[in-house]
């Protein structure tokens, strides 16, 4: 049996409050470096908040219309909510080549492919962070959030995915501090879906993006 045989797939059936998730991401990681846990994808919603990167930048959060809660990772504030999938990633990366920036492009590229299942042309767009797509009215908007954190080369985090949230939640904040394009969802692009079947989509793809990581040697 190899590593990637042994990667756990946990869904949570309900919202989970996020600092209960950030203590078991943790708790996680020092067990996945230690090698008493394996690899993990956790996939989840979360009740109504918003979420401060280490680069968030307090004007930036235009209303606190939800709790506020300091993430760890890298980039600005995002919201995170039902109806939005979200997909903790944590990845030995110790063992897949050490290479951060590989790995958050082909997260990135997990998402673009599990978009198109769905008749979404979601794409990277240079100099600003997430997944994008075009709206019915032509306007380029984001559909996902991508952020990380690593430590000790085990990552943290990964990405949020748009599948039918409450996009008026997302006024109290810039999202990733870019003001100029709005957020869109599967629902709003009339790809109606539930979260479930987004989950297959990405349980479909990931073994490309797995193997897109590079090669994975067993830890001494």
């Amino acid at each position: 049996m190899t590593r990637d045989d042994i990667i756990e797939w946990r869904v949570s059936d309900g919202p989970v409050a996020y600092p209960e998730a950030l203590a078991d991401m943790e708790a996680r990681t020092a067990a996945i470096r230690e090698g008493s846990a394996c690899e993990r994808i956790w996939l989840l919603e979360h009740p109504p908040l918003y979420t401060a990167g280490t680069s968030a930048v307090p004007a930036e959060l235009l209303e606190q219309r939800f709790p506020v809660y300091d993430a760890g990772r890298g980039g600005r504030y995002t919201y995170h909510g039902p109806g939005q999938r979200i997909g903790y990633v944590q990845i030995d990366l110790g063992a897949r080549g050490k290479d951060v920036r590989n790995f958050v492009h082909n997260l990135e590229g997990w998402v673009i492919a599990a978009l198109a299942d769905f008749g979404v042309s979601a794409r990277r767009a240079e100099g600003r962070i997430g997944i994008w797509t075009d709206t019915p009215d032509g306007r380029e908007a984001k559909i996902g959030a991508i952020g990380v954190r690593v430590r000790r080369w085990v990552t943290l985090h990964g990405f949020s995915v748009n599948i039918d949230p409450d996009l008026s939640h997302f006024s109290g904040i810039i999202p990733c501090g870019i003001a100029e394009f709005p957020v869109t969802s599967l629902a709003q692009l009339g790809k109606m879906t539930s979260l479930e079947t987004f989950d297959t989509a990405l349980r479909q793809h990931f073994p490309q993006f797995l193997s897109a990581l590079g090669r994975c040697d067993t830890r001494p």
